[in-house]
């Protein structure tokens, strides 16, 4: 038998020719890139002007306006996105470029309302009269404001609404508590009020006055005698004298 002879040709045997270019080093790679990319904004993080983050800022800003006229107009309930967006002429998706969902953009709602109100019966209580006024003149100032707008009044103390909201609801009613608690303090240190627990008879006092007006709130209806019979019952509950506090 005839040896078979090998020949060599392409793909046979060692290569000849030029050399295979070695594999740069990742740091040498790097440093090429940084070099191409000099003077490109392709590296350069894009940053909103003032103008486009003024106008982002007034679209949020009018958003949150219209979910509060809508939140005082139908309640919690029937404030939809939807709602919102057609209230303040933009498409829903616009809302949820703000908010991630209609919990989060109440939530914005119900801190502005808060602010609000503790801003008007903070300026009731700085009015004349002495210490127990203070108190008195914190809720009649609230429960007046709530009845003049109800719907509103009762999805902030009420109303059933998603955890975030409701979250949101416990921290409003804490900021009446410390407010309520800062005047007890003042009067039972100058003894126009019996020795107590301040922060028991605040958050008891928020509780009462809460109760009282949800069901005038619900129904859109409130007696007369309401306020009154409240601002009686705060007097009582404080160890005031009612009679010296008409």
């Amino acid at each position: 038998m005839r040896p078979v002879e090998i020949q060599q040709g392409r793909g046979v045997g060692p290569r000849r020719g030029r050399a295979a270019t070695p594999k740069a080093a990742p740091q040498t790679r790097h440093a090429w890139q940084k070099a191409l990319n000099r003077g490109s904004l392709l590296g350069v993080p894009y940053r909103r002007t003032e103008q486009v983050q003024a106008r982002l800022d007034a679209q949020r800003e009018a958003l949150i306006a219209a979910a509060a006229a809508l939140l005082a107009e139908r309640g919690y309930a029937d404030c939809s996105v939807a709602a919102v967006a057609a209230r303040a002429g933009v498409s829903t998706g616009s809302v949820y470029r703000y908010f991630p969902a209609k919990a989060d953009l109440i939530v914005e709602v119900f801190r502005g309302l808060v602010s609000r109100e503790v801003d008007a019966v903070e300026r009731a209580a700085a009015g004349p009269g002495d210490l127990i006024d203070r108190v008195v003149a914190i809720v009649e100032t609230f429960a007046n404001r709530a009845l003049k707008s109800p719907r509103q009044a009762y999805a902030l103390l009420a109303e059933p609404v998603d955890a975030p909201v409701e979250a949101e609801r416990l921290e409003f009613r804490r900021v009446f508590q410390r407010a309520f608690a800062a005047h007890v303090t003042e009067a039972v240190k100058a003894g126009v009020l019996p020795p107590q627990d301040a922060q028991i008879t605040a958050a008891a006092l928020v509780g009462a006055v809460a109760e009282v007006l949800v069901g005038p709130l619900s129904a859109g209806v409130a007696s007369a005698d309401t306020v009154p019979n409240l601002v009686r019952f705060t007097l009582r509950a404080l160890g005031a004298d009612d009679a010296a506090h008409p």
